[in-house]
Formats: C-alpha cells, sequence, structure tokens
C-alpha cells in the first residue's frame, strides 16, 4: 500500500459520497480522483483502467456541466429516468465496446486481464454516462461492476483499491436508494 493510493482511494470515496447525496461538488472531486488513479493503473499495468480515468475526466466535465444545470431548489440534482429501450442500447454498445477494447488489449499491449479489464472499463463507462445523465439506474451497473473490480484489484495487489471499492458498493447502495427516494417524491411547482 502506498500513501498515494490511500490518497487516491480518500479523494474517491468522497466523490461517489457526494454522488449519492446528488451534490454537484461531486464533480471536481472526481476530477482530482481520476487523475490520481490513472497514475496508479499505469504502474498496475492495467491499460484499459487508464484509459478509463482519461474518459471519465472527459465525462466528468460534461456531468458537471449538466448537473449545474438541473439542480432542485436546495442545490441537489434531479433524477430523471432511463427509457428501456435507451438502457438496452447503452448494454449493447458497452457489450461491442467491451469486446472490441478487450482484444486490443489482448493482441497488442502487454495489459494484465485484458478481457476483464476492458469489460469493466466499457460498463463503468456505461455507468458514467447515465450518471452525468442523472440515471437512477446508474446504481445498479455500479455495484454489478464495483464487486467485479474488488476480485481484479486483489488479484492485483491493490488491497487499499479492493476495500475503496467494497465501500463503493456500499456507497452505490446508499445511492441507489437515495435517488429512488427522490424519483418517488412529488415535484412542487
Amino acid at each position: 500500500m502506498s500513501l498515494f493510493e490511500l490518497f487516491a482511494a480518500l479523494v474517491s470515496a468522497a466523490g461517489v459520497w457526494l454522488t449519492a447525496r446528488r451534490s454537484p461538488w461531486c464533480w471536481p472531486v472526481g476530477l482530482v480522483s481520476v487523475v490520481a488513479y490513472a497514475w496508479i493503473f499505469v504502474d498496475a499495468r492495467l491499460y484499459s483502467d487508464t484509459l478509463l480515468q482519461a474518459i471519465f475526466a472527459v465525462l466528468i466535465l460534461y456531468g458537471w456541466h449538466r448537473w449545474t444545470r438541473n439542480l432542485d431548489g436546495s442545490g441537489h440534482v434531479r433524477v430523471a429516468a432511463l427509457a428501456p429501450r435507451e438502457a438496452i442500447a447503452h448494454l449493447a454498445l458497452g457489450t461491442a465496446a467491451a469486446l472490441a477494447l478487450g482484444y486490443a488489449m489482448h493482441r497488442y499491449t502487454d495489459a494484465s486481464l485484458p478481457w476483464l479489464d476492458a469489460a469493466l472499463t466499457a460498463f463503468s463507462l456505461v455507468a458514467q454516462w447515465w450518471q452525468a445523465r442523472r440515471h437512477a439506474a446508474a446504481w445498479w451497473l455500479w455495484i454489478a461492476v464495483d464487486v467485479i473490480y474488488v476480485g481484479e484489484y486483489l488479484y492485483k495487489s491493490l488491497p487499499v483499491t479492493a476495500v475503496l471499492y467494497a465501500g463503493f458498493v456500499v456507497l452505490a447502495a446508499i445511492g441507489l436508494r437515495a435517488w429512488r427516494a427522490e424519483r418517488s417524491v412529488p415535484v412542487q411547482a
């Protein structure tokens, strides 16, 4: 365990906690965490995860912009519904991206766990897109992905990050509950 990994884990946990609370401050905190984790993943030769952090940085800027335009009177983001057809299309795109990235990482790099890392990367992007679009369904996908990430990081001897992702599972469950409760509250005019 390094102090830098511990720092990255704490910042990441803070970002997810703020997201679960629907606070727009989750975005700048998230930006710091993805930059930190990009360095950690390069060192661990998890190149798909490194690429994921770079794409997350772009999606964070998009989400931050989007959320600031959809705040309720208390300064929290309003949750939006996700159409089933849209969800299926995004999951299909995630599957295609996982296969393409997995092949590229397997064939052209010395990546560790290229197929698993690529699949987790692709579906993390779907979850992040849904989060930026304010869909509570993102939390279901985060729970599934984060459970698998725990095993990957234990295997790669990143114990602090594995514990972080176990915490993310708990935070995602809290976020899901909170966001679903917000969706059931009638809109006040």
